[in-house]
């Protein structure tokens, strides 16, 4: 398995989300949490978890909704 693939798998699709919702490439998505990561010493990360629970929560729930409206 190619490392790359394994991170974009493992990536909890945060990035691709967020540059979906705003226009942009997921690419350039990841730069700027690695850029402000740096710069603000790891505060964006807990963004970032706090995305991936939300997206991780909002899974769970889409098979519930659409049972719901049949």
């Amino acid at each position: 398995m190619n490392p790359k693939d394994l991170i974009h798998r493992s990536a909890f699709g945060v990035c691709s989300y967020i540059g979906n919702k705003i226009g942009i490439a997921s690419s350039r998505v990841r730069i700027y949490f690695i850029y402000l990561s740096f710069l603000t010493l790891g505060s964006p990360l807990i963004v970032y978890l706090f995305v991936a629970f939300w997206l991780d929560v909002k899974r769970l729930f889409k098979p519930m909704r659409s049972l719901l409206n049949e």
